[in-house]
């Protein structure tokens, strides 16, 4: 962290989804709670998010991304880290490429890229091919990139495993896809979400080159929002200074805490993960 600062400050290029816990709305009050300067640029505006709604309103912010970037630049804004995720247009690829180009290759900037494009094997409704050779080459201007199974296929293209798959393959193939995208991307890497057996799931890391797996029981359903969930704890966690593995191993139980918490509330799954009550013990 700059000294400069009092706290870490942290540029955030998300979606904003009106109803429907996911994005900013989950990235912003996540990293405020963990002592961090969130500065959000969204990427698109949208009435809910993608997952399991229809006739959704959807605006491109590209144009604005361009003029923030150019008011931060004439500010001589600087960043501890530039932190994207859900993109809303294969033109944003060259708008935030150019982000990062300005603002996250100053020393002791983390560039934090969320690969967000589908889940369960399938790409989000708004994704195109197009996009996904885009978000590859913004892996490769990453830190830290933190697919889920799917992403991670459609970044190494992979073929999604449509079958369930025991606990030693499982492993061997988050090990597989950690490695890979490390020999592609030259980033650090976490793999979530990732079936290990029927009732297990597992986060994988690769850092350093060391492989490392943070596995428990299954709680629950998917819900929308626990990829940014997990991503937001995670680089809060690293610009506190704690350690790559520490700092998944805490996104992963503050995860599944949500989504017990969900759970136990009943909300339904397109309301996304409830996590705010949680945040006080983040």
């Amino acid at each position: 962290m700059n000294p400069k600062r009092p706290i870490p400050r942290v540029a955030a290029i998300h979606d904003l989804s009106s109803f429907g816990r996911c994005a900013l709305t989950v990235v912003i009050p996540t990293l405020s709670a963990l002592g961090v300067q969130v500065v959000p640029i969204p990427t698109a505006l949208l009435s809910t998010h993608t997952g399991g709604f229809t006739g959704m309103s959807f605006l491109d912010l590209n144009g604005e991304m361009q003029k923030i970037g150019e008011h931060f630049d004439s500010l001589g804004l600087e960043f501890d880290a530039v932190y994207t995720g859900f993109l809303g247009s294969h033109d944003q690829i060259d708008t935030v490429s150019a982000f990062i180009e300005r603002f996250g290759k100053t020393e002791g900037c983390l560039v934090f890229v969320d690969p967000v494009m589908g889940d369960d094997g399938r790409l989000y409704s708004t994704y195109t091919p197009e996009l996904v050779e885009g978000m590859k080459h913004l892996c490769s201007s990453a830190d830290v990139i933190t697919p889920n199974l799917t992403e991670a296929c459609l970044l190494t293209e992979t073929t999604y495993p449509d079958a369930a798959i025991d606990r030693a393959a499982a492993l061997s193939l988050g090990e597989t896809l950690c490695r890979r995208l490390f020999e592609l991307y030259g980033c650090d890497v976490v793999l979530t979400g990732l079936p290990v057996g029927e009732r297990r799931i597992a986060n994988c890391t690769l850092s350093g080159g060391r492989f490392a797996v943070c596995e428990g029981e299954r709680v629950g359903r998917s819900y929308p929002g626990t990829g940014d969930l997990f991503a937001s704890v995670m680089l809060g966690k690293l610009l506190s200074g704690e350690s790559f593995d520490s700092a998944a191993n805490a996104a992963s139980h503050f995860v599944r805490r949500a989504v017990e918490n969900s759970e136990a509330l009943g909300v339904t799954t397109r309301e996304g993960v409830v996590f705010e009550r949680l945040l006080k013990d983040i």
